[in-house]
């Protein structure tokens, strides 16, 4: 019986460590990202479900300036000036405008892709992997609520910069999804007009607005 409490004690420390010291590296990884003016990202998108042969694979890139962002992908692209968000389609010549919502993709919006997991989710210390040189640590986020879609999250970040280097989200109807980031460039001079939204350009445009 001693050392069934003993065995016990130790998993709950070892627990408690884990958690502690990814809550420590994500902390890091918070402070590097709110110390920065802007952050401009190029990124690869996979989406993968093997049971339903799918797999897509994509590339993309968002500029972030507090809350606000300019994010292109897949032809489209997605501009938030703080208020409303403007989806901007050239091959169906159209402009949806409406309000970004927190709970939109499961509170990964670009605007949150770098603070996501500071509320909502559960984690602990993963495996740590060499790649190209770069010691990335992983720290799995499990989300709180049971009624998720998501199954968990591997979170992967640079040891040394603090910069996260990917994304790799597991649903639970077997999509993973996986963000890669190619490219990572803090406090670049934007354009004034970055994040405003200029109705002249899309005057010959179907504007869709929704409340």
């Amino acid at each position: 019986m001693k050392q069934l409490f003993t065995l016990v004690f130790i998993s709950i420390s070892l627990i408690a460590f884990s958690q502690n010291k990814a809550k420590t590296l994500l902390n890091d990884v918070s402070q590097k990202v709110k110390s920065y003016d802007n952050i401009a990202i190029e990124f690869k998108y996979v989406l993968e479900n093997t049971s339903e042969n799918i797999k897509q694979e994509t590339k993309g890139d968002v500029t972030l300036e507090g809350d606000k962002y300019r994010l292109n992908i897949l032809g489209v692209t997605r501009l938030f000036d703080g208020q409303k968000l403007y989806t901007i389609s050239p091959e169906d010549e159209e402009v949806t405008i409406s309000i970004e919502r927190d709970n939109e993709d499961e509170g990964l919006s670009p605007s949150k892709m770098l603070s996501f997991y500071e509320d909502g989710y559960t984690y602990e210390m993963d495996i740590t992997q060499n790649i190209q040189g770069r010691k990335i640590q992983y720290v799995k986020l499990t989300p709180i609520d049971s009624n998720s879609e998501i199954k968990y999250i591997l979170l992967g970040i640079d040891a040394v910069t603090k910069h996260i280097y990917n994304l790799i989200q597991i649903g639970k109807n077997g999509t993973k999804t996986t963000l890669t980031v190619n490219s990572f460039q803090t406090n670049e001079l934007l354009p004034k007009t970055l994040f405003t939204f200029d109705a002249d350009k899309y005057s010959d445009y179907y504007i869709n607005r929704i409340d």
